[in-house]
């Protein structure tokens, strides 16, 4: 991944935020890893929102919500920054 991706990954990272602190999913760690397969095109995005998850069992519904709202934002602003590329949450 040359320098240039490389700061579109972060500037990504940066705008996605968790609705519920505001911070960015940089800050909180909820992205692992991004991985890009040049000769397939796409983008992989390992996430980890299980060890971000409640203990409490009434606030994993909140939380699942929360998740995918997240997830979706991450695909979205992904696939807006790299429009050529499949992007894949992983």
């Amino acid at each position: 991944m040359d320098e240039d991706m490389r700061l579109k990954v972060d500037a990504v990272l940066e705008r996605v935020k968790d609705p519920e602190s505001g911070l960015s999913v940089a800050r909180l760690g909820l992205v692992e890893r991004v991985r890009y397969n040049p000769e397939k095109q796409e983008l992989y995005v390992f996430t980890d929102f299980l060890s971000h998850q409640p203990s409490c069992m009434a606030c994993v519904g909140i939380a699942a919500v929360v998740i995918a709202g997240i997830r979706r934002s991450l695909v979205e602003e992904f696939a807006a920054e790299f429009p050529d590329l499949a992007v894949e949450l992983v």
